[in-house]
């Protein structure tokens, strides 16, 4: 079985409205539970994503801003920022990692959790949305080496914005994992707040296949339901303790 950590902090970065929902809730409603300072950045506002007659992209942007907010509340996250990058077009550019670095420097998470930029094919139902992989893309940028290395996005200092550098990277696991989150305490609250995006469910009740998939993710684990990530270490926990994530100017360790 996975050891259970909580971190001091974690910013979870994707690209829509619901898709944290879908891919971590059940874990970061843990961590919010156990004393987690945790925030969410949307790259998008999912603004195309209501196919309705008479639906304007900014009607929608409204109602998807809304209901992501309406859902982070249900697992007790309140920091929440909309990037607004169009919405189908989101492309990993230099202007939009920086924008994810400015979070990244802002929020100053011991973790950052972001979904996996090399998932193109899912199953034979599915092929991964080009907007995932490019959020994913961008934040990994964001991460390392940028967010971490003073002299790159100096301006930044300017409005005292520091560099910092996230001690680890969780990357949802739709295909390998390397750990597993126990969420059988929380995946209530994680199908509460997927309900919560009404204008994506409609009429349709999401609990049975989130409860199905987290069921395969526990299987042989010792977990009735759990949620999968693969990690990756940036700082040890000696440095960590000693930085914090903290980068003076004109060290060159944050590469």
């Amino acid at each position: 079985m996975s050891p259970f950590y909580t971190p001091e902090s974690a910013l979870v970065i994707v690209a829509h409205p619901d898709d944290i929902e879908f891919g971590c809730a059940g874990t970061i409603a843990r961590w919010v539970q156990a004393g987690a300072r945790v925030g969410y950045v949307l790259c998008t506002s999912g603004d195309v994503g209501i196919a309705e007659q008479g639906m304007t992209k900014e009607k929608a942007a409204k109602i998807r801003e809304k209901e992501q907010l309406a859902a982070a509340e249900k697992v007790g996250v309140m920091d929440v920022t909309f990037i607004r990058e169009p919405d189908g077009m989101l492309q990993p550019t230099l202007a939009l990692r920086k924008k994810l670095v400015r979070e990244i420097r802002r929020f100053k998470p011991e973790i950052v959790v972001c979904d996996d930029p090399t998932v193109v094919w899912v199953d034979d139902t599915y092929i991964n949305h080009p907007d995932h992989r490019a959020a994913a893309t961008a934040a990994l940028d964001a991460i390392f080496p940028a967010a971490g290395q003073p002299n790159l996005f100096q301006e930044l200092e300017e409005e005292g914005i520091t560099a910092h550098k996230p001690r680890k990277v969780y990357v949802i696991g739709w295909m390998d994992s390397d750990l597993f989150v126990n969420i059988e305490s929380t995946i209530d609250l994680k199908i509460e707040a997927l309900r919560a995006h009404v204008s994506q469910m409609k009429d349709w009740d999401p609990g049975p296949l989130i409860k199905e998939w987290a069921a395969e993710r526990g299987k042989g684990k010792e977990m009735v339901y759990a949620e999968g990530f693969r990690v990756v270490t940036l700082v040890n926990d000696e440095d960590w303790e000693k930085t914090k994530g903290h980068v003076l100017p004109g060290l060159t360790g944050a590469l």
